[in-house]
């Protein structure tokens, strides 16, 4: 049977940015109360006092599990180097059965070149290149065959060295899409290995991403 308090959680679980400007106590608990009645109503079919939900708010705990959260702070402390990565474009192509042809193409050009920033990505649909602007030229020559939908220029790359044990902790990389969010940084493109984690932003909002990423550390 759903509750006052069942229906705050059920709301501040599906909005994480909610539940955590509530946990930092930054926000109007008579407000939020306000802005929750109508929905809690519908939930509950059946109208609710403002004062209940306010009651409920302030008695609301998030759920934790204080072991992965000592192993998140301890990961986020212990974040590698952050590399950044300026002048990049980014090419979309159309899946297709030459397209592992001409990235080989382009692979021949730049193999002996270990300061070239390069990425290829391969989706169901589509794949996606990112590479430094000096070589459009060459990498339009070897994937002129191919179907382009879309290039973007003046993006930068940000990367953060994980260590070993990211793999086993929850919530890792939500804390960086958060803390981005936060900031209302929008990413471009994410591309990750096991240890490594590259967002591609805008060059203009590079600065204030670097920033936002290593205060994580802090």
């Amino acid at each position: 049977m759903k509750t006052i308090a069942t229906c705050v959680e059920e709301i501040l679980v599906s909005q994480p940015f909610l539940e955590d400007a509530l946990n930092r106590n930054i926000l109007n608990y008579s407000a939020l109360a306000e802005e929750l009645k109508n929905p809690i109503s519908k939930m509950l079919r059946k109208p609710v006092k403002s004062g209940a939900i306010m009651m409920a708010l302030r008695r609301y705990s998030p759920p934790k599990e204080m072991a992965n959260k000592i192993k998140l702070n301890k990961v986020l402390k212990n974040l590698g180097d952050i590399t950044v990565r300026s002048d990049l474009s980014d090419y979309t192509f159309k899946n297709s059965n030459t397209l592992i042809h001409s990235h080989l193409k382009m692979l021949e050009l730049i193999k002996d070149n270990p300061y070239v920033f390069y990425t290829f990505t391969r989706g169901v649909h589509e794949s996606n290149v990112l590479i430094t602007s000096s070589l459009k030229a060459q990498i339009e020559l070897s994937y002129e065959n191919e179907v382009c939908t879309s290039i973007q220029d003046n993006l930068s790359a940000i990367t953060i060295g994980l260590p070993k044990e990211n793999t086993k902790i929850a919530g890792l990389y939500y804390q960086f899409f958060k803390r981005l969010a936060w900031e209302g940084i929008s990413l471009y493109e994410v591309v990750s290995t096991t240890n490594e984690f590259t967002i591609l932003v805008e060059e203009s909002v590079v600065d204030k991403a670097f920033s936002a990423i290593k205060g994580l550390k802090n």
